[in-house]
């Protein structure tokens, strides 16, 4: 899947930026030379981006690392030795991690950038609209995460951050967000996101899926069934047999799941 080229800007991007926002610190990984200056370049000109570091490899890439702390790594996915998902795990572990955008040819690793929590996955050739989007999911992930004076109850309030998750829809990789998910349903090592507008395969099972999204309002009512609970627009019983309604579809419900759902629904803000 390819994209053109990106026409060059004649200035400064006027996305405007918070004042108390500083701007972030980057980090461009790639092992093509023309690619990492024209990525590091666009960077340049975007005023939320203040320094912009580069590195040719991932080893060089930690090496950068050792000295300097960034907000985002810009990272090619197909590297020699340490390519970016290598990378990407490695910074995982970080005790300030920064976040990751993939930047690559090649759509057949967003599940990959799923699984490793990347913020965005952004296809080359790159065009500049695109890269000023991966850079406000950035910002926009940062100060979300921020926490200001007086702010850390309203942020418990609130719940845990959404997150974007990458699905592929005829060859081309989309995004959906977690908030928009009304449940998940198992197939085999694959679970299906269902929302409101269509539905969604991944690869990653519902096990996963389960442990990942349960601070976030997902609650398991069958073995092959996730749901979210503020999607929940009814409950009822018939038989003894538990269902929930999500709009106009109905779940089953398992007796076994039957009543952790009544407690979960019962502590439910909702």
């Amino acid at each position: 899947m390819s994209e053109p080229y990106p026409v060059p800007m004649s200035g400064p991007t006027t996305t405007p930026t918070p004042a108390t926002a500083p701007p972030l610190r980057a980090l461009v990984v790639d092992d093509e030379a023309p690619t990492l200056a024209e990525l590091a370049w666009l960077l340049e000109q975007d005023d939320r981006v203040g320094e912009v570091r580069t590195a040719s490899s991932g080893t060089d890439a930690l090496r950068v690392l050792e000295d300097s702390t960034v907000d985002v790594v810009f990272s090619d996915v197909s590297m020699p030795g340490l390519d970016g998902l290598d990378l990407a795990r490695v910074l995982a572990r970080f005790s300030q991690r920064p976040q990751v955008v993939f930047v690559t040819a090649y759509d057949d690793h967003a599940v990959d950038a799923f699984e490793l929590a990347a913020t965005d996955y952004v296809m080359k050739p790159i065009r500049a609209e695109r890269l000023r989007e991966a850079v406000r999911r950035v910002v926009e992930k940062r100060d979300a995460g921020e926490e200001r004076p007086g702010e850390r109850d309203d942020a418990a309030a609130r719940g845990p951050q959404d997150e974007t998750i990458p699905v592929e829809l005829g060859g081309v990789t989309t995004f959906v967000q977690r908030s928009r998910i009304r449940y998940a349903t198992a197939h085999g090592d694959y679970a299906r996101l269902h929302t409101d507008a269509g539905s969604h395969l991944v690869r990653v099972s519902l096990n996963a899926l389960e442990e990942r999204w349960g601070e976030a309002g997902f609650a398991r009512i069958h073995r092959s069934t996730l749901v979210s609970l503020p999607h929940v627009t009814s409950v009822s019983m018939d038989g003894g047999r538990c269902r929930v309604s999500v709009g106009d579809v109905v779940l089953q419900v398992s007796r076994r799941h039957t009543r952790a759902l009544r407690e979960r629904l019962l502590r439910s803000p909702r």
